[in-house]
C-alpha cells in the first residue's frame, strides 16, 4: 500500500505542478463565458444585416402585404420586366427576387412563386414568403365564398399554455431544452475529461517505456500496483480541476441570478410562494429554470460517473501505451475506444432530448461504456433511483474486469521492445 501511495502522489502532483494544467485550470471557464458571448455577438451582428428583397407580382395582389422588417426590406420592382428586374438586383447586389406570376400550369394554386437570388435564403426567410402568400390567398378565398374576414379576425384569441406539474411549480417552455443543455454540457464534459486525462494515463507509460525507466520501477513495483496508481493519481488530478470549475462557475451563476434580479431559493419553492409567474419575462422563468435543475445530484452523479468512466477507459488507454512503443503506433488501437464515446454523444443528444425515458435511452444508459456519457444526459429529466444504482453497478463491475484485462496486457507490454504490437498478440498476452 505504501507503494501505491507513492505512485499515487507521483502521479498527482506531476498533474497539478504543471504549469499548463494551472494556467488551464483557471483559464478555461473564461475561455468558455468568452466563446458564449463572443457566439452572441456574433449572432447579434448576423441578426442586424439587412437583406433587400426585391418583389416582381404579376398579379397586383401581394405587394402590399410583405412589410419591412428590422432584418428584411422589401422593393417593388413590379412595374419592370422581369429581365429588368433580375438584371437591377444582380446590379445592386440585392439578396434576391421574388416573382409571382399566375398559374398556368395545373396545380391547385392559382399562383406560381420563385425566389431567385446569389445563395439559397435561410429557412426563416423562406416560411416567410410562403406564409404572406398562403395567407393573402386564403383571406381572398374566404372573401370569394361571402365570409367576413374581419369577423374572424376579430374573433382570433391569441393562448399561451402555461406549464406546471402537479405540485404546482412552473416551467417555461424550453425548459426541456435547457434540462437537454445542461445535460448534454455534463456529457460531452465528460467524454473530454475521459480523453484528455486518459491520454495523458497512456503518453506518461510510453515515455517511462522509451526511456526504460519503468524496467527500474518495476522492480520495486507490481506492475499492477503501478497501472492503479497512475490511474488514481491522474484521476484525483482530474477531480481537483473540475472541482475549480465548480467553485467559478458557481459564483458565475450567483452574479448572473443578481444581475436579472431572481432570487435563487424562490426556484426552490412552489410557485404561489414566488412572484406571480404570469407575470413574469420568459427569460426570467428560463432562469428560474435554470436554477430548479438538480445540481446536487448532477455533481454528485458527474463524479462518479466521471471516477468510474474514467477508471474504464484510462485502465485501456494505459494497457495500450504498455503495449505500444510510440504515440504512432497507438492509432491502430484509438478508433475502438473513441467509438463508444461517440456513440453516446450522438445517442444522448437525438435519443434522451426527444424521450429520455424510452428505450434506446435507458439501454444506452446501462451499457458501461456509454452509461457515464448518456445517463448523465438523463439525469436532468429525472431517473428511478433503481435505474442509475443498477446503471453504476454494472459500470463498477466492468471496470474491475477491464481492470484485470489491463493489468495482464499491462504486466507483458511495459516489458516487450522493438515489436509493433497486433491484437491477436494481445489477446495472447492475456493468457500470461
Amino acid at each position: 500500500m505504501r507503494n501505491l501511495r507513492l505512485i499515487i502522489q507521483r502521479e498527482y502532483l506531476a498533474r497539478v505542478r504543471n504549469k499548463t494544467f494551472i494556467i488551464m485550470t483557471f483559464l478555461s471557464p473564461m475561455i468558455f463565458v468568452g466563446m458564449i458571448l463572443l457566439i452572441a455577438y456574433l449572432s447579434m451582428l448576423n441578426s442586424t444585416e439587412q437583406k433587400i428583397i426585391a418583389i416582381h407580382d404579376e398579379t397586383g395582389m401581394f405587394t402590399s402585404e410583405f412589410k419591412d422588417k428590422e432584418q428584411v426590406q422589401y422593393l417593388d420592382f413590379s412595374d419592370k420586366s422581369l429581365e429588368e428586374a433580375r438584371q437591377t438586383v444582380l446590379d445592386n447586389e440585392y439578396f434576391g427576387l421574388i416573382q409571382i406570376a399566375k398559374n398556368t400550369g395545373n396545380s391547385n394554386s392559382p399562383v406560381e412563386v420563385e425566389f431567385y437570388g446569389k445563395e439559397t435564403p435561410g429557412f426563416g426567410t423562406v416560411e416567410n414568403i410562403e406564409k404572406t402568400i398562403s395567407d393573402k390567398l386564403t383571406r381572398e378565398q374566404l372573401i370569394s365564398k361571402g365570409i367576413d374576414v374581419s369577423q374572424i379576425d376579430k374573433a382570433r384569441e391569441h393562448v399561451s399554455l402555461d406549464i406546471q406539474n402537479f405540485s404546482g411549480q412552473r416551467s417555461s417552455k424550453m425548459s426541456n431544452y435547457i434540462k437537454m443543455f445542461f445535460g448534454g454540457a455534463a456529457g460531452y464534459l465528460l467524454m473530454m475529461f475521459i480523453i484528455i486525462y486518459g491520454n495523458m494515463v497512456m503518453r506518461s507509460v510510453i515515455e517511462e517505456k522509451t526511456n526504460r525507466i519503468i524496467e527500474i520501477i518495476v522492480s520495486s513495483v507490481k506492475p499492477f500496483q503501478l497501472l492503479l496508481g497512475k490511474v488514481l493519481g491522474t484521476s484525483l488530478a482530474g477531480v481537483t480541476q473540475f472541482t475549480i470549475w465548480i467553485v467559478l462557475g458557481f459564483f458565475l451563476l450567483v452574479g448572473i441570478s443578481s444581475f436579472l434580479g431572481i432570487d435563487p431559493m424562490a426556484a426552490q419553492m412552489p410557485a404561489t410562494a414566488a412572484v406571480n409567474d404570469m407575470a413574469k419575462p420568459e427569460l426570467q422563468q428560463m432562469m428560474v429554470d435554470i436554477l430548479k435543475l438538480p445540481y446536487a445530484s448532477l455533481l454528485s452523479f458527474f463524479i462518479i460517473y466521471f471516477i468510474g468512466g474514467y477508471f474504464l477507459y484510462s485502465s485501456i488507454y494505459a494497457a495500450i501505451g504498455a503495449a505500444v512503443d510510440s504515440e504512432t503506433d497507438t492509432q491502430q488501437f484509438m478508433f475502438p475506444i473513441i467509438i463508444p464515446l461517440i456513440l453516446g454523444i450522438y445517442v444522448g443528444f437525438f435519443s434522451v432530448v426527444e424521450n429520455p425515458h424510452g428505450t434506446v435511452s435507458t439501454i444506452f444508459s446501462m451499457i458501461p461504456l456509454t452509461s457515464p456519457i448518456v445517463m448523465l444526459m438523463r439525469i436532468p429529466f429525472g431517473v428511478p433511483w433503481y435505474e442509475i444504482l443498477i446503471s453504476i453497478l454494472l459500470l463498477i463491475a466492468t471496470n474491475f474486469g477491464v481492470l484485470w484485462l489491463s493489468a495482464k496486457i499491462y504486466r507483458v507490454g511495459i516489458l516487450m521492445y522493438g515489436k509493433k504490437p497486433t491484437y491477436k498478440e494481445i489477446y495472447k498476452w492475456l493468457k500470461y
